[in-house]
């Protein structure tokens, strides 16, 4: 082999290499937005910029050192802002860079380049503690949570949602506001707060993350059917009740809309406990004269009863089209059968016995 050989296949080797390289990191490019939910663009566009998913919980770790450029990029792999670009900039044109803390950061994907920066001035919370609520519990449920996490006396919470000390832009309050008030206002979650933060400002976070939550659902097809956005929560709150498979979200949304429209009572068991306050079947009665007895009482009931996660969210905004007006249990996992008539509920009703499923 001559040396012209030699040298043009090892410059061949060098460029396959590269191209290569090149190749991947266009693969890896759209495999990331695809992801988060967007796509590459065009070369007349910032290819740096994607559509994400907002609302949904993310932990960004910032490593010691970090650039604004490497901080950028993270959070844009993240989902939690659509450009590192437009944050690189940001940063450079406020002359902060050097002032951006490292950590391990609780965000949310679809965050505005201001939103985030005063989070990573301020660094992760110090000296704080994490609490987790869980979706569906009632107001009185969630703030036995928040006690026990926080050590603050029960009554501080209690008065700063019935005293005007937490404010919900999702429901006009009545002047003297109960905890039944509350309900469906508070979202579950997991939230970090500091030792010294009060009732009041707890309460707030929790009030404010609902709102985000229910703002990055799109709720225009449930406008267009007639109800407003505080109805597709309290339809939420009963599909987190009656739900265990997550599949099974917009069928039960799908039931619960197309009895209010056919003026056919919802019959949902969770909602008459909730107007016993108890949650025990033991003590179940269909014959109660409470607004959340919806055996007796047609519509919706008067609130939510308990906190809708966002899946549940979902669900009520964009519910599945059925021709169904019955669920019954089915698996001891939790599923249901529908029905479209009663006929098919009924033998349902039976199979489920029958497999000892339901009493």
């Amino acid at each position: 082999m001559s040396p012209l050989s030699f040298l043009s296949s090892r410059w061949l080797r060098v460029l396959l290499g590269a191209g290569l390289t090149v190749l991947l990191v266009v693969v890896s490019a759209t495999s990331l937005a695809r992801l988060i939910g967007g796509s590459v663009e065009s070369d007349d566009e910032d290819p740096t910029v994607v559509s994400v998913e907002p609302g949904l919980d993310v932990e960004v770790t910032v490593p010691p050192g970090a650039s604004a450029v490497e901080i950028g990029n993270l959070l844009f792999e993240a989902g939690v802002i659509e450009s590192a670009n437009e944050f690189e900039l940001t940063v450079r044109d406020q002359g902060i860079a050097n002032q951006l803390r490292a950590g391990t950061y609780q965000l949310i994907t679809g965050m505005a380049v201001d939103e985030v920066l005063p989070r990573l001035l301020q660094g992760p919370i110090a000296d704080a503690y994490r609490v987790t609520i869980p979706e569906g519990l009632r107001v009185t449920e969630i703030i036995d949570v928040l006690v026990d996490s926080s050590g603050l006396p029960r009554g501080d919470f209690e008065t700063a949602l019935t005293q005007g000390g937490v404010l919900s832009e999702l429901r006009t309050m009545p002047a003297a506001p109960t905890l039944t008030d509350w309900e469906g206002l508070l979202f579950p979650d997991t939230y970090e707060f500091l030792r010294e933060s009060g009732a009041a400002r707890i309460l707030q976070v929790l009030t404010d993350t609902m709102e985000e939550r229910v703002a990055s659902v799109d709720w225009t097809a449930h406008g267009e059917s007639g109800f407003d956005i505080y109805q597709g929560m309290v339809v939420a709150s009963l599909i987190e009740a009656e739900v265990r498979v997550a599949d099974e979200r917009p069928l039960v949304a799908s039931v619960i809309f197309n009895r209010l429209r056919e003026g056919m009572p919802l019959q949902i068991d969770a909602s008459v406990l909730y107007g016993l306050d108890t949650r025990d079947p033991a003590l179940f009665n269909n014959e109660s004269e409470s607004p959340y007895n919806l055996y007796k009482f047609p519509g919706l009931p008067p609130t939510p009863i308990g906190a809708p996660g966002r899946a549940s969210l979902v669900a009520a905004a964009d519910p599945a089209i059925t021709e169904f007006f019955f669920y019954v249990l089915s698996t001891a996992e939790g599923a249901h059968a529908f029905a479209e008539t009663f006929d098919e509920h009924l033998a349902n009703i039976e199979r489920s016995r029958a497999a000892g499923i339901i009493p």
